[in-house]
C-alpha cells in the first residue's frame, strides 16, 4: 500500500507541471500586428512608386510577393479551393496548381491593391479567442466615392507563425470563390487545363480570364463602381 501511495505522488509530481506548462508560444507577431504591419509596410512602399506599379504589373506583382509570399499559406488555400480534387491529383499536379493559383490569386489582390493607399485603409479592433489557432483581421478601405468597403483577412496558426490564407472583400472570399469557378471548371476539362490556363493567364499568354462558369472574380475593394 505504502509503495502504491508513493508511486502515485512521484507520478503526480511528473505529470502535473507537464501538464501546468504553457504551450509553446507562436513566433512572431499576432494576427492583427502582421497584416497590419505587412499592410501598412507594403502600402508605404506602393505610395511612393504608385505610378511604377500601375504601369508595370510584374513590378506590381514582385511588391505583394515580396510582402505577402512569406506570410500566406499558399499550400493551405490551394487544398482548400481544390476540395476533393486535391485528393485525386498527383504530387506534381499539386506543385504546379499550388504555384498556379497563388499567381492567380495575387493577380487579382495586385489588381485591387493598386488601388489603394495608406490613407483609405482602417483597421478594426480584434475581436476573437486570441489562444484560438484561426482569427479573422477586419479591415476597411475607403473608395473614391467615400464607401468603406470591408476587407477581412484570415488567418491560422502554423509551426512557422501565424499565416494569411484567405481575403474576404465585400462579404466575397476569394478562396471560396476560386473554388466554386475551379470545381466546375475541373468537372469540364480536367485538372491538368485549368492548370495550364492559370499558367498562360499569370504569364500574360491568356487574353480570356474569365473561369469556366462565368462567375467573375471578387471586385476589387478599391475600384468604384
Amino acid at each position: 500500500m505504502q509503495f502504491l501511495v508513493r508511486y502515485l505522488i512521484v507520478f503526480m509530481l511528473g505529470v502535473m507541471p507537464a501538464m501546468a506548462a504553457d504551450p509553446a508560444p507562436t513566433p512572431g507577431p499576432g494576427p492583427q500586428e502582421l497584416i497590419e504591419q505587412v499592410s501598412g509596410d507594403m502600402l508605404r512602399e506602393l505610395d511612393a512608386n504608385r505610378a511604377l506599379y500601375s504601369q508595370d504589373r510584374s513590378q506590381l506583382r514582385k511588391l505583394v510577393d515580396k510582402y505577402l509570399l512569406p506570410n500566406f499559406d499558399s499550400d493551405y488555400a490551394a487544398r482548400l479551393v481544390l476540395g476533393q480534387h486535391w485528393r485525386a491529383a498527383t504530387e506534381a499536379q499539386r506543385k504546379r496548381f499550388i504555384d498556379a493559383f497563388y499567381g492567380a490569386l495575387m493577380a487579382d489582390y495586385g489588381d485591387a491593391l493598386v488601388q489603394f493607399s495608406a490613407d483609405r485603409l482602417r483597421f478594426l479592433p480584434f475581436k476573437g479567442d486570441p489562444t484560438a489557432d484561426t482569427a479573422t483581421v477586419r479591415s476597411e478601405v475607403k473608395r473614391d466615392t467615400g464607401q468603406m468597403v470591408p476587407v477581412n483577412y484570415s488567418l491560422r496558426r502554423t509551426p512557422k507563425g501565424w499565416k494569411a490564407w484567405d481575403v474576404t472583400i465585400e462579404g466575397i472570399s476569394y478562396v471560396r470563390n476560386f473554388r466554386n469557378d475551379f470545381g466546375a471548371e475541373i468537372d469540364q476539362k480536367g485538372l491538368d487545363a485549368l492548370i495550364e490556363r492559370l499558367e498562360a493567364r499569370n504569364a500574360g499568354q491568356a487574353p480570356d480570364t474569365k473561369p469556366a462558369s462565368g462567375t467573375p472574380p471578387p471586385k476589387p475593394a478599391g475600384k468604384t463602381g
